[in-house]
């Protein structure tokens, strides 16, 4: 994967839209090294990516890009990435689980 947006079309691909029905959330993500943020808004079984920070994001996660690359592409653990301290969560830390489930590997 050579670039962020790279990383996020990826996201989108892998979106999956079962998990997401009912659901209206927003999610932010914060690009440290690159000073990129994009807003990914889930609602109704649908997925938009919109680049720039998002007002309404439920939660925000705030890692390198490096860090997004390697989640997107499985060949980092979420959950690692969090414990050792290359990702962190702001807002509803319970939302950026679902992220699993909304964007499986």
């Amino acid at each position: 994967m050579t670039s962020v947006a790279d990383a996020v079309k990826a996201m989108q691909a892998k979106f999956n839209p079962a998990a997401a029905v009912g659901l209206d959330l927003v999610f932010g993500f914060n690009i440290t090294d690159e000073d990129k943020q994009y807003s990914l808004i889930v609602k109704d079984g649908t997925c938009d990516i919109q680049e720039g920070e998002n007002p309404d994001a439920n939660c925000t996660l705030v890692l390198d890009s490096e860090t997004l690359k390697g989640i997107v592409s499985g060949e980092t653990d979420g959950m690692q990435a969090f414990m050792g301290g290359k990702l962190r969560v702001e807002g509803d830390m319970m939302l950026s689980m679902k992220l699993s489930e909304l964007f499986p590997s």
